[in-house]
Order: structure tokens, then C-alpha cells, then sequence
């Protein structure tokens, strides 16, 4: 298994300034803005053929008693327990303060090794150099300057970093864990169906909505299998978008899906089907993801109102494109139903993996044109020569006709119709492109 360096310290000394740059990618939100990382957010970095998991972390106060802040540094103090090397980070522009002193003095308590520094060094490297000595005071070991946003003195750090990690065990467990992206709009619930599976405060979880602001990634495992659970800050509506932090929030919501296998998508079962959750639906399904419905909060609807039988005709009323997405009414903060969850993630990532011969495909396309025969326009008839299946994720078919002008789009979705019978393919978008051939080529 490999092991985790996380980096902790006070809003706003650059720790996400210095992760993106060990990653290589902008993968935390970066702004002026005290506060800004608020969840762990983690990601593999290699140096000198050593990969870790590198965990940034929202600023620590430890005195404040702000709910989000105080929350903050529970998901920090979260970091600390699982880390294997801590990774100090301090404003030498500032100083030592008195919340630096309070984070060193926890830090000691953890028995972790702790790698001292000093950031916001603009200086270093030249004639004038900013007094690091103070930090001496911090009886953490010796303080390393650097300048995240100016990529200096990173490598000694990263040297630092290797030389305290632990030696590595051999992980015998194989296969690739399937990516879960959970998706929907503020406050249905994404974070609170996380943290009840993996049965810790993973993300932060309270009553405002856009608490969640970054897509975070959590590894969990169970006798079902080896998983990737993203969760996201919700997408609003253009209109209530206001500040950058919650347009890079969605930006960083799409790239979440992209990345992702499967999509749960979160539907709030007071609310219904809202606009915004055809939209998101919708860029779930463009991407070609796997999209499972979950119908959150059902433990409270069901006391009052109708069956579930209503209630699901009503969802794939609202999200017609997505008849292929099974549903699933749960409630996240009971659990109940929350086991089925894993059966459906690993049916859906099956299917949208699903490849088909090009014999099996072929005899059930001889079969659908028997029952119905290709379109005719102006006195010519549509001719099917073959299919053949090009890609999945999701499966993807390619269909060889005399002319693509002659295949209409009812006579496609008849056979992608066709196809989802014979095959199931539950859970996924099904793709068809159409290819113009030659009867006289080989």
C-alpha cells in the first residue's frame, strides 16, 4: 500500500499552491481567499521512483469556533491519523503566530515525522534571504525555505519527504477499482451517502448548501469490490453563481464526471426532479458514463406519499434520455438501502465495459431487420451490410450501410433498441455511428 504525506498548516500559507505543483495539475481550487480547501483532497506524486498519496488539507485554526473552520480541522486531524510523513507548512513572510505554535504543539503529538516549512521565501536562492531562524523556535527540526508559486527549493523537500517515508510492503491485491463519481445539485445529500459508506467523516457535512466545494477522492474497498468514490460540490444554476470559487467548483464537477466510470446521480425525493437535475443528468450521459439514479431522502417521502411504482415513472418522465439508468431509493442518513448500491455500481461498470463479437452482433442484426425492414426514401432501400462494435466505455457500435442518408434516427434507435434486448447493457448510453460502404468492396 502506499504511503501518505499530508500537508498541514493555517488557511492561506499556500499548501494548495504547493500540491498542484507536486502533482503537476491544478487539482485543488487555488485563491486569494482564506479557507478555500476545505475537504482532504488527495493525489499520487512521484519522486525519485517513490509514489505517495499527498493530502492537501484546509487551513487549521485550531482556536476558532466557526462550524466550517472547527469542521476543517476535524478532516485535518483526519489527515494526521492516516498520514504516514507530516508536511508542515508555514508564511515566513508572517512568522511564527501563535496558531503555528498551537498546530506544532498537536503535531508533536502524533509521533509522525514532521518536515518543517518555510513558504513564500520569494528570496531564496539569492543575496537577500528572509530569516527562516525563528522557526528554529518551533522545535520541529530544521525549516526548509521555499517558494511554491515560484518552484524554489521544492526538490529538497521532496528529497526530505522520500527519506522519510516508510519502506514500502508489496500490496498483493490486483484489478482496477471502479471510479464513482456521486453527482447532483447542493445538498442532496452526495457527502452524507459517502461518509455512511466509508463510515468516517471523509467530507465535510453541514446544512449549507456548497459545503463541498472541490471533487474529492476516496479509496474504499469490501468483499464487492475495489472502489473510487468522487464526491462533488454541487452544480447551481448559472444565475446563483457568484463567486469564482463555485465556477471552478463546477469546472471541477465535469472533470469529475469525465474521469469517472459511473455516475450516481442524486435526486432529493422532497424535491423531485428539478431542471438542474436534467442538466446534470444530461452532461453525465453525454460524457458516456455509466449513470445509476438515487433517489435520496426516500425514508422521509414514503411516510406521506406515494408508492415508489409512481414515483420512478415520474424520474424517467422527467429524464427520458436516461430509461437505460436503473434507480435506486435509499436513504443516506439511515442507510437503508444503501447495501444495494455496490451490486448496481459493479452491474452498470460491466455493462458500459460490455464488448460484443462481431458474429453474435451481426446475427442479432439479421434478426432485427427480419421483424423490421430498413427505411426506403424515394424508391431506394436502406442496406445494412454489417455492425461491428468499435469501443466501449460506452459501448460504442459502428454500422456499414450503401447510404447514410437512408438511416434515419428511428430506424437507429429501433436497433440500439434491438441491441439493449438482446444484451441488457442496464446503466449505460449505447453509441451508434454509421459508415457508407461499397457493395462491391471486400
Amino acid at each position: 500500500m502506499k504511503s501518505s504525506v499530508a500537508i498541514i498548516g493555517r488557511p492561506n500559507v499556500g499548501k494548495s499552491t504547493f500540491f498542484n505543483y507536486i502533482i503537476g495539475k491544478r487539482v485543488a481550487i487555488v485563491e486569494d481567499t482564506p479557507g478555500v480547501t476545505r475537504d482532504r483532497i488527495y493525489a499520487e506524486a512521484t519522486w525519485r521512483g517513490k509514489t505517495f498519496h499527498l493530502i492537501d488539507t484546509g487551513g487549521i485554526e485550531p482556536k476558532s469556533q466557526d462550524t466550517i473552520l472547527t469542521q476543517m480541522k476535524e478532516q485535518a486531524d483526519i489527515a494526521i491519523g492516516i498520514a504516514d510523513v507530516i508536511l508542515f507548512m508555514t508564511d515566513v513572510k508572517q512568522g511564527i503566530t501563535a496558531a503555528d505554535q498551537d498546530i506544532a504543539n498537536m503535531l508533536r503529538k502524533s509521533g509522525k515525522p514532521i518536515i518543517l516549512v518555510c513558504n513564500k521565501a520569494d528570496k531564496f536562492g539569492t543575496n537577500e534571504t528572509e530569516d527562516i531562524y525563528e522557526f528554529y523556535n518551533l522545535a520541529l527540526g530544521e525549516p526548509y525555505p521555499i517558494s511554491a508559486a515560484n518552484a524554489k527549493g521544492m526538490g529538497d523537500v521532496l528529497d526530505a519527504i522520500v527519506e522519510a517515508l516508510p519502506e514500502e510492503n508489496e500490496d498483493e491485491e490486483t484489478g482496477e477499482p471502479i471510479k464513482v463519481a456521486f453527482i447532483g445539485k447542493p445538498n442532496v445529500g452526495k457527502s452524507s451517502l459517502v461518509n455512511y459508506i466509508l463510515g468516517e467523516n471523509r467530507m465535510i457535512v453541514s446544512d449549507i448548501a456548497g459545503t463541498t466545494r472541490d471533487a474529492i477522492d476516496s479509496e474504499f474497498s469490501n468483499e464487492q469490490g475495489k472502489y473510487i468514490f468522487i464526491d462533488t460540490a454541487g452544480i447551481r444554476k448559472k444565475s446563483k453563481i457568484t463567486e469564482n470559487i463555485e465556477k471552478y467548483s463546477i469546472t471541477r464537477t465535469l472533470l469529475a464526471i469525465e474521469r469517472a466510470d459511473i455516475c450516481v446521480l442524486m435526486i432529493d425525493a422532497l424535491e423531485g426532479v428539478t431542471e438542474q437535475d436534467t442538466k446534470i443528468a444530461g452532461e453525465a450521459h453525454e460524457a458516456g458514463k455509466g449513470v445509476i439514479i438515487v433517489v435520496n431522502k426516500w425514508d422521509a417521502y414514503e411516510k406521506e406519499n406515494g408508492t415508489l411504482e409512481k414515483y420512478t415513472k415520474e424520474v424517467y418522465e422527467k429524464l427520458a434520455y436516461l430509461s437505460y439508468a436503473p434507480i435506486l431509493f435509499l436513504s443516506a442518513k439511515t442507510g437503508q438501502r444503501v447495501h444495494k448500491l455496490f451490486e448496481l455500481i459493479n452491474q452498470v461498470a460491466s455493462q458500459n465495459a460490455m464488448r460484443v463479437s462481431t458474429a453474435t452482433l451481426n446475427q442479432v442484426l439479421n434478426e432485427a431487420i427480419a421483424i423490421v425492414q430498413p427505411p426506403t426514401d424515394k424508391g431506394k432501400r436502406l442496406k445494412i451490410f454489417y455492425m461491428t462494435q468499435a469501443s466501449t466505455k460506452p459501448p460504442t457500435f459502428v454500422v456499414f450501410v450503401n447510404d447514410k442518408k437512408l438511416f434515419h434516427f428511428s430506424y437507429e434507435r429501433y436497433l440500439i433498441n434491438q441491441i439493449r434486448k438482446e444484451f441488457g447493457l442496464t446503466g449505460t448510453p449505447v453509441r451508434m455511428m454509421v459508415r457508407e460502404k461499397n457493395e462491391k468492396e471486400g
